[in-house]
């Protein structure tokens, strides 16, 4: 028998240290500790695949909560079936004693074990749905008030207006004058349009 753990963070800036320690305490080896720092929305996860390719039977998989397992409902109700089920390994959830395989495996554990993990699976999901629409619902604000999201748009050359009226009066080629602009071709035609538009030549 082995004892594996498994931790996740969703992004490389964030501390998976917490995690460790618990997992340690439960008397896991570093060795036998599987770390993952990206989103929780599916399983395609590079060191979780690794440790799914490892666990066999009889072995006990430990994760401090059942949203380090993942954030999506059904695929968190899916791999748990599939490691109980198919693999039949244990696991358990360090802080929802209640998920523990190995303590409940006559019909009733069994069943209220199942009913919490899909309450709290749900939940899980829940919440990461609640924070995208947050996301979302904040981006909106921020635009009605006014605030940019993006690069700010980079500056025009002081002599911009010039260098146009030479570049159509054949003074500059099209070749050159990007480079005089400091931009790309394309970004220079968008650019001119724009100014001949607000400056249009004069017919006098």
């Amino acid at each position: 028998m082995q004892i594996y753990g498994y931790a996740r963070v969703s992004s490389a800036e964030q501390n998976e240290d917490r995690q460790i320690v618990a997992l340690c305490k439960e008397g896991v080896s570093a060795d036998n500790i599987f770390i993952d720092k990206q989103s929780g929305k599916d399983f395609n996860r590079a060191n979780y695949v690794k440790m799914m390719s490892r666990l066999q039977a009889g072995d006990v998989l430990y994760i401090m909560s059942i949203d380090r397992l993942g954030r999506n409902y059904d695929e968190i109700l899916n791999q748990w079936r599939v490691i109980t089920k198919e693999l039949h390994a244990d696991i358990v959830v360090i802080d929802m004693p209640i998920l523990d395989t190995r303590q409940y495996k006559n019909l009733i554990g069994t069943f209220i074990a199942d009913l919490v993990l899909q309450i709290l699976s749900f939940v899980a999901q829940n919440e990461r749905e609640n924070i995208r629409k947050r996301q979302a619902d904040g981006i909106a604000a921020a635009k009605a008030r006014g605030v940019k999201f993006g690069r700010p748009p980079k500056e025009l050359p002081s002599d911009f207006g010039e260098l146009v009226a030479q570049w159509e009066r054949g003074e500059i080629s099209t070749k050159d004058i990007p480079a005089l602009c400091n931009m790309a071709r394309s970004t220079f035609y968008v650019k001119a349009r724009e100014y001949r538009a607000l400056h249009p030549i004069s017919d006098k």
